[in-house]
């Protein structure tokens, strides 16, 4: 047994970044094959694309990992009990499971979680691989093709392997700070950031420019603003276990407007079920954070459906449309479905997943329409205008 449990102990890192290299190697071992005699800007574009999918599983197993209560699997980072996997933690694993058969800790929650950290650190390290072969490449194709090596923008690279960097900060401080919500929110929003990153790489890469008046560009950019708000509440809902305060569509606990307490609700700083001051969150806050996601969705919904009308009518623009109108459906479906159904493990997971996919969406296309550069519609009629045109 070893004694009093460390929040980070370090010796597992090694193994832990070793597995993640691991990983990446054996995917990137597939790509080469599968690309093989392809060009080093395709396989760019296709290591850019690996990444992307990836990294959706990744976000998707992160919100299994919450979802079923294993976020404190393993009460340390970046290992189980100092170890790189559950199987060097059974004996500990086993007497918290013991003490509190139903808790935290369990052997399965413990696989769960470690496995959610397997994953990411294999995403790391092709975001490392990435950045060192983007900027590889720019420097080797500078002279012989200037055209490529301006489509690589390592830069790019650069700021995703920033930025996984700081999802695995977060996600060490996910444990470490016991699941306060603001963090666990935090890190959900980061996972779906570095989709939308991923996304807009993958432009440049493999560029295919959609010209919209420039009304609509603008519309786009509300929308993802729209929508990035809409997921941070979503969040905070999810982290402070708030989905089931209201089991009635279209009231909340059979009143339009039931009692809340927005400002205990939406006080950030504070930790897991508690207030600021260390009393009890009341039931009235849950009830505020619930109804101010579900006010939220019907902005979101509108938007989405507006913009997404008027879309459909730009020249190569009906398939992203297509596609857009339909993840707003899902999204209204699955929404539903968590309150009526009381949260259903498939529901809550197409719900994440549908939200990231919204927020990719968006990004591809606002960098879409940026690439296109001046060919745009010289007229941009406003997107309500557009959406309520016959």
């Amino acid at each position: 047994m070893k004694g009093a449990l460390d929040l980070v102990d370090l010796d597992p890192l090694l193994p832990m970044l070793g597995f993640g290299a691991t990983l990446a190697a054996l995917a990137l071992g597939w790509l080469l094959w599968r690309q093989r005699g392809a060009g080093t800007p395709a396989r760019l574009r296709a290591l850019t694309l690996l990444a992307l999918v990836l990294t959706f599983d990744l976000v998707l197993f992160g919100a299994f990992t919450r979802l079923s209560d294993s976020g404190l699997g393993c009460p340390d980072w970046p290992g189980c009990y100092g170890s790189a996997s559950p199987l060097g933690a059974h004996a500990e694993i086993a007497e918290a499971q013991a003490a509190m058969p139903t808790g935290p800790v369990t052997h399965r929650k413990a696989w769960i979680e470690m496995i959610h950290r397997y994953l990411a650190t294999g995403v790391g390290a092709l975001l490392t691989l990435l950045m060192v072969w983007s900027a590889l490449a720019v420097r080797r194709l500078r002279r012989s093709d200037p055209a490529a090596a301006a489509r690589i923008a390592p830069g790019w690279a650069a700021l995703g392997f920033v930025w996984v960097c700081l999802q695995g900060a977060f996600g060490a401080l996910t444990v470490t700070m016991k699941l306060y919500p603001a963090i666990v929110t935090t890190h959900l929003l980061g996972g779906i950031g570095l989709l939308a990153l991923l996304a807009v790489q993958m432009q440049r890469h493999d560029p295919r420019p959609l010209a919209l008046p420039a009304g609509l560009r603008a519309a786009a950019w509300g929308v993802l603003a729209l929508l990035v708000l809409q997921v941070a509440l979503g969040g905070w809902v999810s982290t402070n276990y708030a989905v089931l305060v209201c089991r009635d569509v279209p009231t909340c606990q059979g009143r339009w407007w039931p009692a809340m307490d927005f400002e205990a609700g939406f006080t950030l700083l504070r930790p897991l079920g508690l207030r600021a001051d260390g009393s009890a969150l009341p039931f009235e806050a849950l009830t505020a954070i619930h109804m101010a996601h579900r006010l939220g969705a019907v902005v979101v919904l509108s938007a989405l459906l507006a913009f997404g009308w008027a879309l459909r009518r730009q020249p190569g623009a009906a398939r992203p449309a297509r596609l857009l109108l339909g993840l707003a459906g899902l999204q209204l479906l699955t929404g539903l479905s968590n309150v009526v159904l009381g949260w259903p493990l498939l529901a809550a997971l197409m719900h994440t997943g549908g939200a990231a996919l919204l927020t990719t969406l968006m990004a591809a296309l606002i960098a879409r329409s940026h690439a296109a550069g001046h060919r745009t519609v010289p007229r941009a009629a406003p997107v309500l205008h557009a959406a309520a045109r016959p």
